[in-house]
Formats: C-alpha cells, structure tokens, sequence
C-alpha cells in the first residue's frame, strides 16, 4: 500500500476504553496506534472501577496514586424506593465480608482520562493520531483507516472504542441491536452535612435506579435516571430547589445538601452487537455494548473486553486481525457480555413494569440476598469478576471436603 503508514493493531477512540486498549495492546509487544480525539474535558461524570480492574491498570502502571480525587467504595446499598404493592428490603453489601477492604474506587472522569492521558503518552508503543477515523477499507489482509486529510493507516486488527455509534462496526458489517429508552440520567455532584463513610445508595423507582456514589470528603455524585421530560425538568431548576429534590428522594439519609455546578443529562438505550469480532475489527466498550447505569458494570465491562481481545492477539501473534484470533475474542466474551447485559437490562425493566409477576420475581432476589449469607457473597464476587463468585464456593467446598 504504497505512501500507507502500518502498523499490527490500531485503536479507534480515544475515551477511556479505547486508552486502556493501547496501553494494553503496547504493553504485549504489538505496534499501536492511537487514533481520536482527546476525551471531553467537560465530562461530569463519574465511573466506579471495581477492584479487578484496577488490579488491571495497575498492571499497566496506574496505581492508585493515579487517581487522586477518587474515593473508596466501602458499601453498596439497595433501597426499594417504589411506591408499588410489592416492594424489596434494603440489601446491604460490605467489601469486608469478602475479606476486601473496598469494592473499588469512585473517580471523576475527568480525572480518569487525564492519568489514562499521560500514561499514553509516556508509552513508546503508542503512535498517538489526535483524529477521528473518516473512513475504513476492510480487507482480508489488513484494515485500511482513512482521516478525513488524506492520511492512511494500514492494520492487522482494529480495536473499535469508538463508541455507541460505531463508524468501525458499520464498516464491518457487525449488527447492532438498539433499543431507546424511555430513560434519561440527570448527572450532577453534590456537598451534604452528613458523612457519606464509603458507602454507595441505590434507590430503585418506578422510572429508574437514583444512585449515589462517594467521593472525597462530604461529597457525593448522583446518576438520577428518569424520564426524558423529568430529566430537563430537573436541569433546568435553580440549585437550591433541586437539592431539596434530591435530599427528598435520598430521605435525607445524608442531610442538607448543595448542588455544584455542572449538572448533565445523557439519553439512554441498550445497544448489543453480534458478532462483537469480524473483518479484522474487533468491538470494545460502547462499540459492543450499551446498557443501564445500574450496578457499576459499565466500563468494567468494557476493561475485561480488553483483556479479551489482548489475550486472543498474544495467542494469534502472527496475525492478531486473524479470523481464528476474532473467534477467539468472540468466545471468550460471550457468557460475560451476554450475563452482565442481561441482567442489568432485565433489573431495569422489572423497575419500569407495572407486571406484578416481574415486581414479585425483583423482590425474591433481593430478599434471598439478604437473607442468605452465602448467596449474598457469591453475588459480591460476581458482581467483581465473572467465575470469582463459583470459584469461591467451589474452594469453600474443598475446604469443608477435606475437614
């Protein structure tokens, strides 16, 4: 491909996904190259990274000190706030009764992309092309990227992190099955007169989940799901009135609040695509799945699909693009994809249905949850890393076995 740069694999995005991608993929041997934007510095957001994946990016040398301005989540509390005949007991999970000190860390996104910034920009693996991808010519030899200048970039294999409207899955030919939502997440951080001590709060509604989540000091941030209209209605008030909304939804748990600046309000939908591999382009992230916020899943989700498709390029290294290094990448994500997206969106719609059979089927899990000590672990070890919650029963067994 003559006056075509080359490289083994390039990452199309540039979020917080598609970084860890590269540093990843760099980090294993292969030529990266880099290729979007810089992250919005305007992002409001926050992300909790559970224990696995920090473990994760620690291993590409983020440790914790990384991350300063996040915030430990010791507790994860479900609160049944529905005003519906049948409603959930308050479930309460603590890290320490897995033997861990916290689930993970709460960080600001924007404090998420800047370490994930520079980290890239120390790595000698990365080619960094600070510009969206315009166009893809996929081959059965390589994958050709097209910017909108005219510059060209040949791969084995693609890592599309380009998100939820993916240019790169398009172009391969991937389906993606999309559903709105009659949904919005109200994003907002927030002061409050009473120590928050770690500790997460999900208040299940009839229009969605209203989570807060910790963060240094006496502050807090709330993803507040509900419907579209309510959504604007909501960004649209003067900060005092909605900090009495919001201490009125939480039950004043934390006491008198005040609202900082910078509230967001983001669409929601499912999106899942399938294959998540094909013609040289394998999906990461958004790309490949779209779901809920409930239950921290989200990039978590995306970070183990990282660790998939470098696991199934080091095995194929000859030709990490390879249809038998795709398949592998397909295998190997399926169960986990299929499981978490699953059930996040099943939870979400049992909260939107009026179906009493459904609201009685959320309620006998919550309540076997609480009630039963072990269950309750397996559903904290699961809810870290796929296969942690059999491997400790299994281990359990063992033990008791060989008394």
């Amino acid at each position: 491909m003559s006056g075509t740069a080359s490289t083994q694999v390039l990452v199309a995005g540039a979020g917080p996904v598609g970084m860890i991608a590269a540093l990843a993929l760099a980090r294993a041997g292969f030529s990266t190259v880099l290729a979007g934007p810089p992250a919005s510095e305007a992002d409001r957001r926050t992300t909790a990274v559970m224990a696995p994946s920090l473990a994760f990016l620690a291993s590409l040398g983020l440790q914790d000190d990384a991350f300063e301005g996040a915030a430990p989540l010791k507790t994860m509390r479900i609160i049944d706030a529905t005003s519906r005949l049948v409603r959930s007991p308050t479930v309460t999970f603590h890290a320490a009764e897995i033997g861990e000190s916290r689930f993970g860390l709460n960080i600001p996104n924007r404090l998420l992309n800047a370490a994930l910034e520079r980290a890239v920009a120390a790595e000698a693996g990365i080619t960094r092309v600070e510009k969206p991808v315009n166009d893809w010519n996929l081959g059965d030899l390589a994958a050709e990227a097209v910017f909108a200048d005219g510059e060209m970039i040949a791969s084995q294999l693609v890592v599309a992190a380009d998100g939820r409207n993916s240019p790169a899955r398009d172009a391969a030919g991937i389906r993606a099955r999309r559903h709105e939502l009659p949904q919005a997440a109200l994003v907002v951080s927030f002061s409050h007169a009473r120590p928050h001590g770690g500790s997460s709060t999900e208040f299940h509604t009839e229009d969605g989940p209203f989570t807060q989540v910790p963060l240094p000091g006496d502050r807090s941030s709330l993803v507040w799901v509900t419907k579209p209209s309510y959504a604007q209605e909501l960004l649209a008030l003067d900060g005092e009135t909605l900090a009495l909304r919001i201490e009125e939804r939480m039950q004043s748990m934390l006491g008198k609040i005040s609202v900082e600046d910078g509230r967001q309000v983001y669409p929601l939908a499912e999106i899942s695509a399938s294959p998540v591999a094909l013609s040289r382009v394998a999906l990461v992230g958004e790309a490949a799945h779209v779901f809920p916020p409930i239950g921290a899943q989200g990039l978590n989700l995306g970070i183990r699909d990282v660790e998939d498709v470098v696991a199934a390029a080091a095995a194929h290294r000859d030709d990490p693009g390879s249809p038998a290094a795709l398949n592998a990448y397909v295998r190997r994500r399926l169960g986990d994809v299929t499981a978490r997206s699953g059930l996040v969106n099943l939870l979400n719609r049992s909260l939107l249905s009026s179906f009493l059979p459904a609201q009685i089927a959320r309620t006998a899990g919550l309540t076997a949850m609480r009630e039963i000590g072990p269950l309750r672990t397996f559903a904290m070890r699961e809810g870290l890393r796929p296969g942690s919650g059999f491997s400790s029963l299994f281990h359990r067994s063992r033990e008791q076995v060989g008394r």
